[in-house]
């Protein structure tokens, strides 16, 4: 199992063991997406926190990723309507080739744009 896809095997156990409902995820070297349900007991930002914690743990543990100094400070959480599962899952499927065209920069402000939140290019 690659790197990566170990990352990603951890992370659906945090979900699991918080009761939310992973669908996919995915991503590239320098951010992955998360497509899933959140249980209603769950808040967004606590879960977060957890996944960024433990993971850190975990890779240091692991040694998986000699680079990896730390989860950015924050991150960015999307709402769909489970109408968009099927898309939203081809689209983090699609992360390798669709990176070759997007940066993520410009993907991430493309998704804040499009869902009306202002934000400050100081903290890009």
């Amino acid at each position: 199992m690659k790197e990566l896809e170990k990352l990603y095997h951890y992370i659906f156990g945090i979900l699991k063991n918080k009761k939310c409902f992973l669908y996919k995820i995915g991503g590239v070297e320098n951010h992955i997406h998360i497509i899933m349900a959140l249980h209603p007991t769950v808040a967004l930002s606590g879960l977060m926190k957890d996944i960024k914690l433990a993971a850190s743990d975990w890779i240091k543990r692991e040694r998986i990723f000699p680079y990896f100094r730390g989860w950015q400070d924050g991150y960015g959480a999307f709402t769909y309507s489970i109408e968009a599962k099927e898309k939203l899952i081809e689209y983090v499927n699609n992360q390798v080739e669709h990176h070759k065209i997007k940066t993520f920069r410009e993907e991430y402000k493309e998704l804040l744009k499009e869902h009306g939140i202002e934000y400050d290019e100081r903290y890009f």
